[in-house]
């Protein structure tokens, strides 16, 4: 028999022919680009059938925002500043004939007390927030003739964010700056456990009871001065409370009930407004649903906002950018007398 012999180089690379992992090539025959599902749906470039109807609205993330419902805005505030405050007064007055009594003087007083005056100021960080968008000209180009304007698109998803962002300031601050805001804030010291709390199971006078008792207690601690008029719940209680009727002869919600025969209603002289809150949802002590009641007055809590404003559209090489701006503040409680939570609802 003959041998046949095969040459050292040649089997070095069959060897390595047959240990080495196999190269897929793939090549289009008509020198069209391919592109990857990420790169077609960036540019809004999808394959469309002869038969299929393509939805052309922008259909946006769920998302829900609601700090303009829940504060004021305080608006004297630039893009120049970089601290937002504001200032408490505090008197001091002795009385006449009793240190504690009134100020009584006689017709021959040379002796007449007199007013101290104590003024205390509170500063918080205007924090720049900024965001950019841009696109290049051939991107701009192809969503002009697909009628999808990559350029809206992007503003609009940067509104949203800022929007997101502003949500999230106003309601529990920020923990990176160390801030707080309107439903954990620092300042606030009326903090306590609902007296009856657990709503799933409670009946409705003891939900008025929680209510009315929160309400009393920051009408005590502002002397009397400010009754709240506002209430915020987390979704799910405020479901219960819109759900479940007072009695199966009544045709009142619990809702109802609650903002009719509050001591809000009476006090102020209409119902207690109460709204749902996601940022509510776990904020209590140990995962506990919270309760917050405030006044939503400028005097008494407000955001320090700085609108958004933009930089000239910069072109660079084929690419058109502009950056958006503006400064976040800190929530201001200017009296934290008027603002109480209550926890385990």
């Amino acid at each position: 028999m003959s041998k046949i012999i095969v040459p050292r180089m040649a089997a070095a690379a069959a060897i390595a022919m047959v240990n080495a992992p196999a190269i897929i090539r793939a090549r289009t025959r008509d020198s069209m680009l391919t592109f990857d599902s990420r790169t077609i749906d960036s540019t809004g470039a999808f394959l469309i059938g002869e038969l299929e109807r393509l939805d052309q609205t922008l259909h946006m993330p769920l998302a829900s925002v609601t700090w303009s419902r829940d504060i004021d805005l305080r608006e004297d505030v630039s893009i120049a500043d970089e601290t937002s405050s504001f200032t408490n007064s505090s008197f001091a007055a002795a009385g006449g004939a009793s240190p504690n009594g009134k100020s009584w003087i006689g017709k021959d007083a040379s002796a007449i007390a007199g007013i101290a005056l104590d003024i205390g100021k509170t500063a918080s960080p205007l924090t720049l927030w900024g965001m950019q968008i841009g696109w290049t000209i051939p991107e701009l180009e192809s969503a002009q003739k697909l009628g999808r304007p990559v350029d809206q698109q992007k503003y609009q998803g940067m509104v949203l964010k800022h929007n997101m962002d502003v949500d999230e300031q106003v309601y529990i601050g920020d923990p990176v700056l160390g801030v707080t805001g309107l439903v954990n804030n620092a300042a606030v010291t009326n903090v306590a456990n609902a007296v009856t709390g657990n709503w799933a199971t409670a009946t409705p006078d003891q939900m008025l009871d929680d209510v009315n008792e929160l309400l009393a207690s920051v009408w005590q601690e502002s002397a009397y001065a400010v009754c709240p008029e506002r209430l915020l719940v987390d979704p799910v209680s405020y479901s219960r409370l819109v759900q479940r009727k007072v009695s199966e002869a009544g045709n009142i919600s619990v809702l109802n009930y609650l903002r009719e025969n509050s001591i809000a209603n009476a006090n102020n002289g209409r119902p207690l407004d109460i709204f749902p809150s996601k940022w509510l949802t776990g904020r209590g002590a140990a995962g506990a649903n919270r309760m917050v009641a405030y006044t939503k007055d400028q005097q008494r809590v407000r955001f320090p906002l700085v609108p958004l404003q933009r930089t000239p559209l910069e072109y660079r090489d084929i690419r058109q950018l502009t950056t958006y701006f503006g400064r976040l503040g800190v929530v201001e409680v200017v009296y934290p007398e008027t603002i109480g939570y209550r926890d385990g609802i």
